[in-house]
């Protein structure tokens, strides 16, 4: 498990421990899961799916990952 934040610029839309994360990459998705190697990748329009249940919904932003932690800015 890791921790994933996912941030707007005013609140916290989500902070825990997950298992797995699926993000709209500007050149396609990408799934992160624990021990991932470190990226930092821009996002656009789509959904951010949280081990594989709980979805939002965002129209671009950014995602920095390191091997224990995601962090996403966005905009809703």
């Amino acid at each position: 498990m890791f921790k994933a934040t996912i941030l707007n610029p005013q609140r916290t839309i989500f902070e825990a421990e997950v298992r797995s994360v699926f993000l709209p990459g500007i050149e396609g998705e990408f799934e992160v899961m624990e021990f991932h190697k470190p990226i930092i990748s821009l996002l656009r329009a789509g959904e951010i799916v949280i081990d594989w249940q709980k979805s939002v919904t965002i129209s671009r932003g950014v995602v920095m990952v390191s091997t224990k932690e995601l962090v996403a800015l966005v905009e809703e």
